[in-house]
């Protein structure tokens, strides 16, 4: 059993040696690393958190687990849940500027994304006085309060909190149970953590692989921010409320990207630079890793500029490639009016002086 997962974990390996991928050997470490990471959080999903009558809030992306182009603004939660069940979420809203709940058809593991099967985000939730509140998780809609639908194949609850500043802003409190479950879980077996396990593998390589795609379609057009046919995202997860702008960017070393946009009525935005395997940086300790509206600043005729490259160009907003000179990046507009394209350049970094607004 053992051995059968680790020969199955294995094959994942072949994500490192696509085409496509970089040879770099920081890229390569950092391929490796990223299998150890989705390893990590499969074993966490699959095995440790795998029973729907005792769902069990975990993390599929925070600082050291990265998937899919996470969010640095983000506190990420996911519980298994199953679409036959009845679920009740309580919590406190306390001072998280926005955040939403979505139960989802997870099927990572056998490489067929992550698709939506309900969601709620908190400008339509029924809140108290005290910023506490309840939702109901189920297939029927409950004669009142906040309802959280699913259908039969849900099978996970993604809760996405997003923070203008993590320091000072207090995330909710939230708890999650299944309502008329058994009393205790089902003992162990073997043919149970058999097909855990496999999922586990399944997950890992499917995962890897499904992104790698994303990073060669990004390909066709390097250094642009493109509206592409936003489904392509929801169909992994992503947050219907939000509009992505994914790309790909490759810089020689005399070389930085100018982006420059219009910034749409919105809730939320941010820019994130991420690394080929699609993670961001270590937004821990490198400042200038990504920017949001209160980390970025837009010029007097409210229009952003930001200046990707390894020296701090002295206008805009500067992001750091830390030495990369290939990846991937996202401009996200949270609940936007308008969807506003950026006009994407490569300059040469000798010439940055001639763009300064």
């Amino acid at each position: 059993m053992w051995d059968a997962f680790c020969a199955q974990l294995a094959e994942a390996k072949s994500a490192l040696s696509r085409p496509d991928a970089p040879r770099d050997p920081r890229s390569q470490a950092e391929g490796v690393r990223y299998l150890s990471r989705l390893t990590r959080v499969a074993l966490d999903n699959i095995v440790e958190s795998g029973d729907p009558d005792f769902p069990r809030l975990f993390q599929m992306s925070n600082d050291t687990i990265k998937i899919g182009g996470d969010n640095p603004d983000n506190f990420y939660q996911n519980a298994v849940i199953a679409g036959d069940r009845t679920y009740r979420i309580k919590g406190q809203r306390n001072t998280v500027p926005y955040f939403s709940f979505g139960s989802k058809a997870n099927r990572f593991a056998t490489g067929e994304g992550m698709s939506s099967t309900g969601e709620l985000e908190d400008s339509a939730i029924q809140f108290e006085k005290d910023g506490s509140f309840e939702i109901i998780v189920r297939k029927e809609k409950p004669a009142k309060g906040n309802w959280l639908p699913t259908n039969d194949d849900a099978s996970m609850l993604l809760v996405r909190q997003t923070f203008l500043d993590k320091s000072k802003e207090v995330a909710a409190d939230i708890t999650l149970e299944c309502l008329k479950g058994p009393a205790m879980p089902a003992p162990l077996t073997p043919e149970r953590i058999e097909a855990q396990l496999k999922r586990a593998a399944g997950f890992v390589r499917a995962t890897a692989n499904s992104f790698a795609d994303w990073s060669k379609m990004f390909m066709d057009a390097p250094n642009q921010l493109l509206p592409r046919d936003q489904t392509i995202y929801q169909k992994v997860g992503g947050d219907p409320n939000i509009h992505y702008l994914w790309g790909y960017w490759k810089l020689a070393p005399d070389e930085a990207w100018l982006i420059e946009t219009e910034v749409p009525e919105c809730r939320f935005w941010n820019f994130v630079l991420q690394n080929y395997w699609m993670e961001s940086g270590d937004y821990n300790h490198i400042p200038n890793a990504w920017i949001n509206p209160l980390k970025g600043k837009t010029e007097k005729d409210g229009r952003l500029v930001i200046v990707v490259s390894d020296v701090d160009p002295g206008f805009g907003n500067w992001i750091d490639t830390t030495g990369h000179v290939t990846g991937t990046a996202l401009l996200r507009w949270i609940s936007a009016k308008t969807h506003p394209a950026p006009n994407c350049r490569v300059v040469k970094k000798a010439d940055l002086a001639k763009y300064r607004p």
